[in-house]
């Protein structure tokens, strides 16, 4: 009886070690951005892509592994369309998000920026049309040749 019992504790404790040591590895990945001019997609892409795409955009950016989904490498986009940059997709991307459910940020929200380009200029539509066409032409320019 004893010997069921000590057996029935240490299975116990063992099980609450494992559930405590999942819980200690879990981490969540925080980012500190300021506000960047309309007119430099290269500081935008900075501050806001390059933490999960990586500063050469090819997905590898410092918190790409806190993600449900791996970034996607940018740098093949237009390989991956015939050798045309997808501008428009691009830019539809940017402003309303991807069209997939299991994005990497959790949600179809692309980038989790979306709602701060729109605000830092006082939500004015052609600010926000700015930034996004300054950070579309900017991720051309990654481009594999």
């Amino acid at each position: 009886m004893k010997n069921r019992l000590l057996i029935t504790l240490a299975a116990g404790v063992t099980i609450a070690a494992f559930a405590f040591a999942q819980q200690a590895t879990t981490k969540t990945e925080t980012i500190k951005v300021g506000k960047t001019p309309a007119n430099s997609g290269k500081l935008m892409y900075n501050n806001y892509c390059a933490p999960c795409h990586g500063t050469d955009g090819k997905g590898v950016g410092p918190v790409a592994g806190s993600l449900k989904q791996a970034p996607t490498d940018l740098t093949v986009l237009a390989k991956n369309n015939g050798g045309k940059y997808p501008e428009a997709h691009m830019v539809a991307t940017l402003q309303f998000g991807t069209e997939s459910k299991a994005a990497s940020h959790g949600t179809a929200s692309m980038p989790v920026w979306g709602p701060i380009l729109g605000n830092m200029d006082q939500g004015s539509p052609q600010d926000k049309q700015l930034r996004i066409s300054n950070l579309s032409r900017y991720i051309e320019t990654l481009q594999v040749k």
